[in-house]
């Protein structure tokens, strides 16, 4: 049985096995038709479309890799109440059943100011999952976004590895918090997602081997990962890009190992690869999160180089979108798309 089989049966393998399937592309064809096969399984070939709103792009953070740095020069933004939910309004007119709220970890934005909002798109968007993206919180206010009518929450956590964590992030950050952050959302009752960047700086096998082994303590529901790319400006704006190649085989390696969680085609993958987004699909991937924001702001959101779909409006994205999933052997889902979660036997 080769090392793909056995990782499709028994959802894991040895550290040495795993450290030769990411390092070679020996399996690559192999691992990518066999992660495609059982996201079939599971959600057939729906593709969930994710309305991403990013609000806000202040933040009190200083992560060496982020454009949104703290210390960072970008021409600053915060989306109000009003075109929040404009942007709600036309996501759900053109039929996306989630938002994504995604911003810096911006403190003009208290828990009261977030409530408010959170209740507003549950008030009028019942059917819809309401997602949000804004680092970490304490318990009580990730208690208080939840009871406001929130049910998912993406959280990276960038790395699992103590050491790589302090070389990515100022001191005072703490990767004991985060990942406490992570379990804290799960005990609550959200649909929770993780991840990490591919090729970020110093980043080793190992690094990403730990990755796997933290999400197998956490069991997330969502599994975000995409290629570095460098941001203008910070201390790793001279590195290289993160592999597409290699972003593609740890699709297929967490479609394998979670079969049933939601894994994103990012738009890091399609900013480095004009098919990066098709061919994260085609290697286990089921979820696209495309624009909302409002043009006029998308090309302040600038965590990193030269992102793609800054300028376009959201029906445009959408029409775009809904080609190149089809093109690839895919449809778009209309549902909510909610994880399904493994019936315990």
């Amino acid at each position: 049985m080769s090392f793909v089989e056995r990782l499709r049966a028994e959802r894991d393998l040895p550290d040495e096995e795993l450290k030769t399937l990411l390092e070679t592309d020996r399996f690559d064809e192999e691992l990518h038709k066999t992660a495609d096969e059982v996201r079939q399984s599971v959600y057939g070939k729906a593709v969930y479309l994710r309305g991403l709103i990013e609000f806000t792009n202040y933040c009190k953070n200083d992560c060496y890799y982020c454009g949104i740095r703290k210390s960072n020069k970008a021409e600053r933004y915060r989306l109000t109440k009003r075109q929040i939910l404009d942007c709600c309004a036309q996501g759900y007119a053109l039929g996306y059943k989630t938002f994504v709220l995604q911003g810096g970890e911006d403190p003009f934005f208290t828990d009261d100011v977030l409530c408010d909002i959170i209740a507003a798109i549950r008030s009028l968007y019942s059917d819809c999952a309401i997602t949000l993206s804004i680092g970490e919180r304490s318990e009580e206010s990730y208690r208080l976004f939840f009871e406001s009518g929130a049910n998912r929450f993406l959280l990276r956590h960038e790395t699992a590895d103590e050491n790589h964590y302090s070389v990515l992030h100022p001191a005072v950050m703490s990767l004991s918090n985060r990942k406490q952050c992570l379990f804290n959302l799960k005990e609550i009752g959200y649909q929770v997602g993780t991840g990490f960047m591919v090729g970020s700086p110093y980043q080793t096998t190992r690094n990403i081997i730990s990755d796997l082994r933290f999400m197998q303590s956490l069991s997330p529901d969502m599994i975000g990962i995409g290629p570095f790319i460098p941001a203008k400006g910070t201390p790793f704006e001279h590195f290289p890009n993160g592999s597409v190649e290699l972003t593609l085989r740890l699709i297929s390696v967490l479609r394998l190992m979670f079969p049933h969680a939601l894994i994103p085609a990012t738009t890091a993958l399609g900013t480095l690869h004009p098919q990066g987004r098709e061919l994260g699909l085609k290697a286990g991937a089921n979820v696209v999160m495309p624009n909302l924001s409002p043009v006029e702001y998308r090309g302040k959101y600038t965590i990193y180089n030269n992102k793609i779909c800054t300028g376009e409006e959201s029906a445009q994205c959408k029409d775009c979108l809904k080609r190149r999933i089809e093109s690839a052997g895919y449809e778009i889902s209309d549902s909510v798309g909610n994880v399904k979660r493994e019936t315990v036997k």
